[in-house]
């Protein structure tokens, strides 16, 4: 048992440091402590002060000149209950999440409650909360903006606070609970003594259950949401805006993203919003500012829908194409062998680097040539594992990816006939992009690949 969170015990050894306390009574060794480093450390610590410690139930006394000894065998037996409570616990948990079940931590866990017989129930207040949150995001808020508009709107955020804060929006949005499914043993307990734990990346078994509860969010949105995610990360640049529009409006003669200006901003009768290139203003190597001419909110909207609209008259060959992409994204072969290879790679470069430590332990050797050869066995693992975490993260990626081109497919069948006005949460399920040429002509892809020029 670590002393670190037993706020009590910690006061009364302090107050027992400073003289306020010359006897100690407690019931058992196993009760002072489980833990032998912390019960000798402890006891030593409060003998120096001339502070006694009697334990009831092995009538033991510190400073009998064989207490130490005693407390020793029996904290180091009470420690060894500890490990066995701990594992007999985890195996418990581990039989329990092999079976499919689990548990969430109800009090602090917005959406969700559980009935007398321990289903889940979906709280419709708290899940209209968490809709919004996702509503948001895939309209082109970041979490610090979503974090500052539930604050403002006096939302109250899991554990009861007024203060949203950006992780919390984050975990929010990745955690899978809210597509009805649940991941099982994400992390595990790495040291039974400190409770430490430990993000698990394959060390020990994990279950992923679908279907498991109510969804609140639909698979295919949250799935859509997390293929949104992985695109703002791959874009490494912060995100602040809280626009639909914020980095989907691309530059076709420079590369860069559009930004939002507020032209005539103290004439509210002609106050509007204009994106242009950000590298407008930025003189690039030659010397040459971009040129491409800005385009108004009203513009992007109603090519937006001009642009859908066709894409509705040749519907089921678009989806056709849709599904074919779908295909090829998840195709995984080549990638997968890449990554076995990368994986045989490792196993030789920690079998060259044991080579090399034995060669070096049992003969002399230039140290500095040594030093070299290993070093080049070394660059040699980084790269392959710098490799190995692209080709994963381009594997959830075309995950996402097949995902995304799947909703994308639902929202065509799900639209029959044309749209008269701009609808966010369309253009946020179907828009992979817009750019704008050089000419201010705008050409809309979608998240199909289908490419229209309004």
């Amino acid at each position: 048992m670590n002393t670190r969170k037993r706020d009590g015990f910690n006061k009364m050894i302090e107050d027992a440091l400073d003289g306020k306390i010359q006897l100690i009574i407690t019931k058992s060794v196993s009760r002072f402590a489980r833990n032998t480093l912390d019960c000798l450390q402890t006891i030593r610590a409060l003998k120096a002060k001339g502070v006694e410690v009697y334990f009831e139930e092995q009538g033991i006394w510190t400073f009998d000149g064989k207490g130490e000894l005693l407390i020793t065998i029996m904290s180091s037996i009470a420690q060894e209950e500890s490990r066995n409570l701990s594992d007999n616990i985890r195996w418990g948990k581990r039989k329990s999440m092999s079976d499919g079940n689990f548990g969430l931590p109800y009090k602090n866990f917005l959406g969700y409650t559980k009935d007398k017989s321990g289903v889940l129930q979906v709280v419709e207040e708290e899940a209209a909360i968490v809709r919004e949150i996702y509503r948001l995001y895939m309209q082109g808020f970041s979490y610090a903006s979503i974090a500052k508009k539930l604050t403002a709107d006096g939302i109250l955020t899991p554990t009861r606070k007024e203060v949203w804060t950006t992780a919390t929006v984050r975990n929010i949005l990745k955690n899978e609970t809210y597509r009805g499914s649940k991941y099982l043993q994400k992390q595990y307990v790495t040291d039974y003594l400190t409770k430490s734990k430990k993000r698990n990346e394959g060390e020990l078994m994990s279950w992923y259950v679908e279907k498991s509860h109510t969804p609140i969010i639909p698979p295919e949105e949250w799935d859509m949401v997390q293929a949104e995610i992985l695109r703002r990360r791959s874009l490494k640049r912060p995100i602040t805006c809280h626009s639909p529009f914020a980095t989907r409006v691309v530059c076709g003669e420079c590369g860069g993203f559009f930004g939002s200006k507020v032209w005539n901003s103290t004439s509210p009768q002609h106050r509007r919003i204009v994106w242009q290139c950000n590298n407008r203003y930025v003189k690039g190597g030659g010397g040459r500012q971009c040129e491409t001419p800005h385009v108004t909110e009203k513009k992007l909207s109603d090519g937006f829908v001009a642009a859908f609209n066709e894409l509705l008259a040749e519907r089921e060959d678009f989806i056709k194409d849709c599904l074919a992409l779908r295909d090829k994204l998840a195709d995984m072969n080549e990638v997968d062998a890449e990554l076995a290879e990368l994986e045989r790679e490792l196993d030789i470069c920690e079998e060259l680097t044991r080579k090399a430590i034995a060669e070096n332990a049992s003969r002399v050797l230039d140290q500095d040539e040594w030093n070299a050869r290993n070093d080049a066995y070394l660059a040699r693992y980084n790269a392959a594992k710098e490799r190995i975490a692209e080709l994963e993260q381009t594997k959830t990626m075309r995950q996402y990816e097949g995902k995304t081109v799947d909703g994308f497919v639902k929202k065509l069948r799900a639209h029959a006939k044309a749209i008269a006005e701009f609808d966010v949460d369309l253009w946020a399920a179907v828009i992979d992009r817009v750019v704008v040429d050089e000419d201010g002509g705008l050409t809309y892809v979608f998240k199909g690949g289908t490419a229209i020029k309004a």
